[in-house]
C-alpha cells in the first residue's frame, strides 16, 4: 500500500512539472511557435489521452472490487434491523455504480469522437427542452425513490415498540471512555445531571441519590446484551460531541451535551456465534499473522498479542486527542448468561459512599 502511494504521489508531481513547463511555454510572448492554439495534433493526442484516462478509471475499479471488494461487513449485521441497512445500502452502491459506469464511458468516448479538427464545425444546440427534461426527470425519481425508501427504513428503525418491554440502558459518553447504566429491576433509568457528579462519593455519572429509581442502577464499564432482546439505549454526553456507533448492530447515535438522545435495536447474534462466522474466522487469522509478522520484539518478550473478535462501542465523532481509543466492549450472550452476569453487578445504592 505504501508503494502505491509512493508511485501515485511522484505522478502527481510529474504531472504539476508538466504543467508549469506548459505555462512557461505559453508565456514565451513572441514566440511563433507557441500561439496557444491547439492543432489537430494537439486534439488527436488528448482525444486518446481521454480514452487512455477511461480505460485507467474501469482498471483501477476492476483491480479495487478485485483486491478490496470484499465486504464482509455487509454479511455480518448482528441486529433484527441490519439486513434492511445493508439493503438500502447495496441498493444505493447498486446504481452509483451502474450510472458512474455509463456516464463516464460517455464523457471520455465523446471527448474522443468529436475531438476539435480543423475546417470541421461543431453541432450544438443551443436549447433542447425534451432532453433537459429527461436527464432532470429521471434523477429526479430515483433519488425520490431511494430517499423515500431510507425514510421508511430509517423511521422503522427509531419507532422503538414500547409494548415489547425494552431493555433500558443508559450510554454515558465522556472523553475518552464509555460508560454503561443499567435501570436495575424496576428498568427505568433515575434522574442524573453533570452537576451532581461527585467523585468522592463514587457518584461517577451523577445520578440524583435521592430519586428512587436510581438506586438500583448498575453502572459498568462493559456492555453485556441478551441475545433477542429489544434494547432502547438512552444517550447522555459529559463534555463534547461524541457519536456512539455500533458497527455490526448498524447503529449510531450522535451523544449530545445537554441533551439525551436515543437509539433502540435487537441483537439476533451472540458473541460466540460470530466467532464461528466465517468471514470473521478469516479476518481474525489475518489479523493474527500480521501481528506475527510485524512483532517479533513484542512476542520475544511473552506478551500475548493473538487477537479474539469482539462487538465494539467506539465512537464516530474526532472527539480530542485520544478519541482513537475510546472503545467499549460489547458482549451478546443468552438471557441465562447475562442474567448470570447482571446480578453479580453492584447497584448504585451499595456503591455509594
Amino acid at each position: 500500500m505504501t508503494a502505491f502511494l509512493t508511485i501515485i504521489i511522484v505522478l502527481f508531481v510529474a504531472v504539476a512539472i508538466w504543467q508549469m513547463v506548459k505555462i512557461f511555454d505559453l508565456a514565451q510572448v513572441g514566440d511563433d511557435a507557441n500561439t496557444g492554439v491547439a492543432t489537430d495534433k494537439d486534439n488527436t493526442m488528448n482525444g486518446y489521452l481521454m480514452i487512455g484516462f477511461l480505460i485507467f478509471i474501469y482498471a483501477i475499479t476492476i483491480a479495487s472490487f478485485w483486491y478490496l471488494g470484499d465486504l464482509p461487513l455487509m454479511s455480518n449485521s448482528a441486529s433484527a434491523h441490519g439486513p434492511q441497512v445493508d439493503n438500502l445500502m447495496i441498493i444505493s452502491m447498486a446504481l452509483i455504480f451502474v450510472v458512474q459506469t455509463i456516464t463516464q464511458f460517455l464523457l471520455h468516448y465523446f471527448a474522443f469522437k468529436y475531438k476539435g479538427e480543423k475546417g470541421k464545425k461543431a453541432l450544438f444546440f443551443a436549447d433542447n427542452n425534451t432532453l433537459e427534461a429527461i436527464w432532470t426527470i429521471i434523477p429526479v425519481i430515483v433519488l425520490s425513490g431511494l430517499i423515500i425508501y431510507g425514510l421508511f427504513t430509517w423511521s422503522n428503525i427509531m419507532n422503538v415498540d414500547e409494548s415489547e418491554d425494552p431493555l433500558v440502558i443508559e450510554l454515558y459518553a465522556q472523553q475518552f471512555n464509555w460508560k454503561a447504566r443499567y435501570a436495575g429491576e424496576d428498568n427505568t433509568l433515575g434522574l442524573a445531571n453533570v452537576r451532581l457528579i461527585d467523585i468522592d462519593r463514587a457518584n461517577i455519572l451523577g445520578l440524583d441519590e435521592s430519586d428512587p429509581n436510581a438506586q438500583d442502577d448498575k453502572i459498568t464499564t462493559e456492555l453485556h446484551l441478551p441475545v433477542g432482546q429489544p434494547v432502547l439505549f438512552k444517550m447522555r454526553s459529559q463534555d463534547v460531541l461524541h457519536s456512539a456507533y455500533m458497527p455490526h448492530f448498524r447503529a449510531q447515535m450522535n451523544c449530545v451535551p445537554g441533551m439525551i438522545t436515543q437509539f433502540g435495536f435487537t441483537p439476533t447474534v451472540t458473541t460466540a456465534e460470530m466467532r464461528q462466522n466465517p468471514d470473521i474466522v478469516d479476518k481474525v487469522a489475518n489479523i493474527n499473522k500480521i501481528r506475527i509478522e510485524n512483532s517479533e520484539t513484542i512476542l520475544a518478550s511473552g506478551q500475548d498479542l493473538r487477537y479474539e473478535f469482539d462487538y465494539l462501542l467506539l465512537c464516530n465523532k474526532i472527539c480530542g486527542k485520544s478519541h482513537y481509543n475510546m472503545q467499549m466492549k460489547i458482549i451478546v450472550e443468552t438471557q441465562e448468561e447475562y442474567d448470570a452476569w447482571i446480578k453479580e453487578q453492584a447497584t448504585f445504592k451499595n456503591t455509594i459512599n
